[in-house]
């Protein structure tokens, strides 16, 4: 009886474990199968997030639009799909030069893309740019720029794909935005600017095409950090700010967003938020203690000057 009692633990530990990863695999299987055949476009598909993002949906037999701003490194990810890909479940994507800052061209890329496939069924906005330092050292132009790739950009292309969507009623819409897109954090007011401008503009389009059976989905991430870069050792006798600033900072692995966004298509999510409990609680605390919020922010920037 004492060493049953003794195995009960590990059995049910291993037994919980073994349904979990069940459960998980069975899920990677049937999220891959919602886009099988699917015609995807994705944006800025040569960044860390675009690449991985570009192989889920690829192994899953999608359709693939890759759009990017350099055509060497489209073609360097298009050999590098065609590599590990098994032609007899996945299509060979197609490449398009795209740089979303320059609004003027993508209404024409746009045709491309729908001349070439007939319909879009689902489109990830993942394009983007960021900008750090003090407002007053940031030129006009360069605000303007950022809200040109994170803003004017994403909807410009949205709104240009979105009619053959709305006349088919089908399709989805992804948004890759970040936490800034609902908690503006300093030295960053352009990138936060653009991102809750996005936030905004797709939660009203949600309300709109959801008639249509149009489906909207934001999938925001604290930061999406490169692949070699690991968080390091945590310091317990650091500030408030600089252990909340160090939870932020190293944020989520570029894999875990592109699985994450191929979960959201899947499952049609219209909202999702990765963060780890310091971020949900510095949301938690901005939207019901505001002036405690501003205070922790305001403190840590006079710290960080003080520190320079």
């Amino acid at each position: 009886m004492g060493v049953l009692a003794v195995l009960i633990l590990p059995l049910l530990i291993f037994g919980i474990s073994g349904i979990i990863y069940i459960y998980r695999a069975v899920g990677r299987l049937m999220s891959k199968s919602a886009v099988q055949n699917k015609v995807v476009v994705i944006t800025d598909a040569i960044s860390g997030l675009g690449k991985e993002c570009s192989r889920v949906f690829h192994s899953g037999g999608a359709r693939l639009v890759l759009c990017g701003k350099t055509w060497e490194k489209l073609e360097a990810l298009y050999n590098a799909l065609i590599s590990v890909g098994d032609p007899s479940v996945t299509f060979t994507p197609k490449l398009v030069l795209l740089d979303l800052s320059d609004i003027n061209c993508i209404q024409d890329v746009a045709k491309e893309i729908l001349d070439c496939y007939g319909c879009v069924d689902i489109l990830i906005n993942n394009a983007s740019m960021k900008v750090k330092g003090p407002v007053q050292s940031i030129s006009l132009e360069l605000d303007k720029k950022i809200m040109d790739a994170n803003y004017f950009g994403p909807i410009t292309l949205t709104k240009a794909l979105l009619p053959n969507m709305i006349s088919r009623r089908t399709g989805q819409v992804v948004l890759v935005n970040n936490i800034q897109g609902k908690l503006g954090v300093p030295f960053r007011a352009a990138y936060a600017a653009s991102k809750h401008a996005a936030q905004g503009f797709f939660d009203c389009l949600r309300a709109e095409v959801e008639e249509f059976e149009v489906c909207i989905s934001t999938v925001s991430p604290t930061f999406i950090r490169s692949y070699h870069v690991q968080p390091e050792p945590g310091n317990w006798e650091a500030s408030i700010w600089k252990f909340f600033f160090r939870k932020l900072t190293y944020g989520v692995h570029p894999m875990e967003v592109a699985e994450e966004v191929l979960r959201t298509v899947s499952r049609k999510k219209q909202e999702v938020f990765m963060a780890n409990a310091i971020p949900k609680a510095a949301l938690y605390v901005r939207t019901f203690f505001p002036e405690l919020f501003f205070a922790i922010i305001a403190s840590g920037v006079k710290e960080k000057q003080k520190v320079e």
